[in-house]
């Protein structure tokens, strides 16, 4: 069994900060891609931010220069920093990662999501 736990949701205001974090445990043997999406209401699930476990970090366009993705291998842990926070990054935003566990094999696992609101 494999979790992903979010956390650091909120409501900011527009130009403000958040970092979001997710924690993978369980029977995992190792993780290889981890990222983030987000999904506004009335719309489809979207690529916030990849980071693979050795290599270049994959950002959408709407978000670059903005957010910054991040990880500790460590602590089986991926990071979304969010700076200058425009009232359109409001979503759910959600953990994704793919896992080796010790079981069976690679699987993509997803978070239960954590609401950003930005709003004045």
């Amino acid at each position: 069994q494999v979790q992903l736990v979010e956390s650091g949701g909120g409501l900011v205001q527009p130009g403000g900060s958040l970092r979001l974090s997710c924690a993978a445990s369980g029977s995992i043997f190792s993780i290889n891609r981890m990222g983030w999406y987000r999904q506004a209401p009335g719309k489809q699930r979207e690529l916030v931010a990849t980071i693979p476990s050795g290599g270049s970090t994959n950002y959408a366009d709407s978000v670059k220069g903005r957010f910054t993705i991040s990880r500790d291998n460590a602590k089986n842990t991926v990071y979304l920093q969010m700076n200058s926070l425009k009232p359109e990054d409001t979503a759910v935003y959600y953990c994704n990662a793919l896992i080796r566990t010790v079981v069976t094999g690679y699987d993509d696992f997803w978070g239960q999501g954590t609401q950003v609101t930005v709003s004045s």
